[in-house]
């Protein structure tokens, strides 16, 4: 690699300023591991903890040390290049570098995983952005920061993002040199609910890193989980190198789509709009977009039985019609997501491993319960938790029901989800440690193999589509 890509106006290029539109996917559940994507309830933290109170420190560090290393190999950069994509996104916990207890300490052993895998995406062709999915106090108010709360906690305390700010100097300190690295991307979906502080913090970072690095594109998502870059104003005229990042989930890709999607017109246009609102604020400033997050999730047969192809079959047109509104930008994005237990990979792990055969019961309980928070489907539960939705807002004026982050969470989606997904999960997380009791190290590392890529089965309908659309757009 001979050169670093950069940011020409409203597209990414390389050192000779050829266009390159970063196709690809990100890696979630990895470094930033997620309930849906890993299978356990929860954060990340709290299973951890319970872990190593189930079989001990030293085993419990042993089995996610493995987990880590299969997850992703040499095997899987290998198939992700075969499909013609070249870009992963690369979500990361802050703990993996710093403790809470020992702040502003940097953990090197924190580098071992993520070097490792930059390198070997580097062997295939394969570009990396560097995304901060879990900053120090929580920078959302979903589960995938790591926080245990829906409380951003990030935004009311300074000490947290000065020790963001001092993560990401140590970060581009480390990486300055690597020119396989396509930029970074500081924080995911923040939720600021003033919506100047993240503006602030982003003027901070971008300092940060620049007085170190001055060569990799800075990825900044909109407030309000990648959605809104409405108070932005004129700051990208102080921010150099620098792209901004959507997240464009659509509704119909999800259990709680209005309607089946049939590829109206209609449809069609609503799924634009929205997209189209996303980057207005880059429109207007003639500003590059990156779509950092996007894509259906799909039916498991094991829950939806005969319903699982015909839904799926419906997931994929959203896929593709998302992928049409794409290619007229030429925009660059990142699929959610590369790898799990089933829902939304593009390979997911086989129902016969350890692992799943180890929690299949687990499992089922909870997706009956609808602890997590991504497409739930509530049909199992909705009856017991809209006695309380219904109570709250007899009982709460109409002017005070509608709390921020509304209206991407409105108040019935917010009641049951924080019952279900941060109370509910509570006393499930001992549950889900108690499997491992008595295993061995070699039981352990069994059961962390599960997620290696030669135990995992292909979607091979979203692969297909992802391969076909990248053929068809380089040939263009």
């Amino acid at each position: 690699m001979s050169s670093y890509l950069k940011v020409s106006g409203t597209k990414v290029a390389d050192g000779d300023g050829k266009e390159v539109v970063l196709r690809g996917a990100g890696l979630g559940g990895w470094m930033n591991m997620e309930n849906f994507i890993s299978g356990y309830p929860g954060c990340e933290f709290q299973i951890r903890t319970a872990l190593a109170e189930v079989v001990g420190p030293v085993k419990s560090g042993f089995f996610f040390d493995k987990f880590l290393e299969y997850f992703f190999q040499e095997e899987d950069a290998k198939f992700f290049k075969s499909l013609e994509l070249n870009c992963i996104r690369l979500p990361f916990n802050y703990r993996h570098f710093e403790d809470d207890l020992n702040p502003r300490v940097l953990k090197e052993e924190g580098f071992k995983h993520l070097d490792r895998v930059i390198d070997l995406c580097a062997q295939q062709g394969i570009y990396t952005i560097l995304d901060l999915h879990a900053a120090a106090g929580g920078q959302n108010t979903a589960w995938h920061c790591d926080a245990g709360t829906h409380i951003a906690n990030f935004w009311l305390h300074k000490d947290f993002q000065d020790r963001t700010i001092w993560l990401w100097k140590e970060l581009a300190k480390h990486y300055a040199n690597n020119k396989w690295i396509a930029g970074y991307n500081p924080l995911n979906e923040p939720t600021d609910p003033t919506h100047t502080a993240v503006i602030k913090f982003y003027d901070k970072v971008h300092d940060a890193i620049r007085s170190v690095d001055t060569e990799h594109i800075i990825f900044f998502d909109g407030n309000t989980f990648a959605s809104d870059f409405s108070h932005f104003g004129d700051m990208h005229k102080k921010w150099q190198n620098t792209a901004y990042s959507i997240h464009d989930y659509s509704v119909y890709g999800f259990p709680a789509s209005p309607e089946d999607y049939v590829s109206s017109d209609e449809q069609r246009q609503r799924m634009k709009k929205s997209y189209e609102r996303k980057r207005e604020w880059m429109d207007q400033h003639d500003l590059c977009v990156w779509n950092g997050e996007w894509g259906p999730v799909y039916a498991r047969r094991q829950y939806d039985g005969s319903a699982t192809d015909p839904i799926n079959e419906r997931r994929y047109k959203v896929l593709k019609d998302q992928l049409a509104i794409y290619n007229q930008d030429r925009l660059s994005w990142s699929i959610w997501l590369y790898k799990d237990i089933g829902f939304q990979g593009m390979v997911y792990v086989s129902q016969e491993t350890s692992y799943m055969v180890l929690l299949k019961d687990f499992l089922a309980k909870k997706h009956r319960l609808a602890v997590d928070a991504w497409g739930a489907d509530t049909a199992q539960v909705q009856h017991i938790y809209q006695p309380l939705i219904n109570h709250i807002t007899e009982e709460i004026p109409q002017e005070n029901q509608n709390l921020y982050p509304f209206p991407v969470w409105k108040l019935s989606d917010r009641v049951g989800r924080l019952s279900r997904s941060i109370l509910v999960t509570e006393y499930l997380v001992k549950e889900w440690a108690e499997h491992f009791r008595g295993k061995s190290e070699a039981e352990l590392d069994e059961i962390a193999k599960s997620f290696k890529f030669e135990n995992c089965l292909r979607r091979d309908g979203l692969n297909e589509i992802l391969m076909d659309n990248a053929q068809t757009r380089s040939s263009s």
